[in-house]
């Protein structure tokens, strides 16, 4: 990437996020652009990271190797034909917003080489996961200029099948807000078992980062992890047989194919 120019078409958290990695990699600022219709956020994002930001998509593109979609699936046609006469063949086009394919991408802003990403939230800290998709056009070097743009905020994991991005979307984009669930509600147990709401809070988020910690450093899958904290006819056990009494992974399967159904939805819905 020494030598890649980098242009952000949106210059909100996630592209700010984005920025933030790859100048905390050592890409120089002049190598990156961006551009946004929010003045304030064109002022906090050059002052933040040093870079030139503009009013105007066309200007922020001129001279890039890279473009990066960062803007809102809603706006994500508008924002692709309007900049359509000022790509060049074969720039590589990087896209971060949810539900649009790259069929519709590719109707709107020609045949351009594309991957489709699906980062989330987390990559705000520099801790997420993305998945991610190219189409025939994107060579390998193209893909190893996303591959270092997304490895700049957390993991980036490569896809066979554009389709797999909606699983990806119910796993890990969504993911987090599943997580924040069950911390609200373990929380709020720990209240009614007796203990004040802020060692409650305490109990609960210190115990899911250090079982992710657990979960991540291990060389045992998940499931030998839980066998291994659940006793025979202790209080652990207890909890989990009254979870999967209740149906807890079916629960959670149910869950995510209604978020996988959603993003396939919304494909066809922002896609035309």
């Amino acid at each position: 990437m020494s030598k890649t120019r980098i242009a952000f078409i949106g210059a909100g958290n996630m592209a700010a996020s984005l920025i933030g990695g790859l100048r905390a990699k050592g890409l120089d600022a002049a190598q990156i652009r961006a551009s946004d219709p929010g003045e304030e956020t064109r002022a906090r994002v050059s002052a933040e990271h040093g870079i030139e930001v503009f009013a105007d998509n066309a200007q922020a593109i001129e001279g890039a190797d890279v473009v990066v979609l960062a803007v809102k699936p809603q706006a994500m046609k508008t924002v692709c034909e309007a900049i359509r006469p000022s790509l060049k063949p074969g720039q590589l086009v990087v896209s971060i917003a949810a539900g649009i394919t790259c069929a519709s991408m590719n109707t709107w802003l020609g045949d351009q080489p594309i991957v489709r990403c699906m980062p989330n939230t987390p990559a705000l800290l520099r801790q997420g996961v993305s998945g991610l998709f190219a189409t025939a056009q994107v060579s390998a070097e193209q893909r190893q200029q996303a591959q270092q743009l997304l490895s700049a905020v957390g993991i980036a994991l490569w896809l066979d099948e554009e389709q797999q991005l909606d699983a990806v979307t119910a796993v890990s984009g969504s993911g987090p807000a599943y997580f924040f669930l069950l911390i609200e509600a373990m929380t709020a147990a720990g209240v009614k078992l007796g203990l004040p709401a802020e060692i409650a809070a305490q109990l609960t988020l210190q115990t899911a980062l250090g079982a992710a910690h657990m979960a991540v450093s291990s060389d045992v899958d998940a499931a030998e992890l839980r066998r291994r904290v659940t006793s025979p006819a202790g209080t652990t056990e207890a909890a989990i047989k009254s979870f999967q009494a209740d149906g807890f992974e079916a629960l959670v399967e149910k869950a995510l194919g209604a978020a996988a159904h959603r993003s396939a939805e919304m494909a066809e819905q922002l896609g035309r």
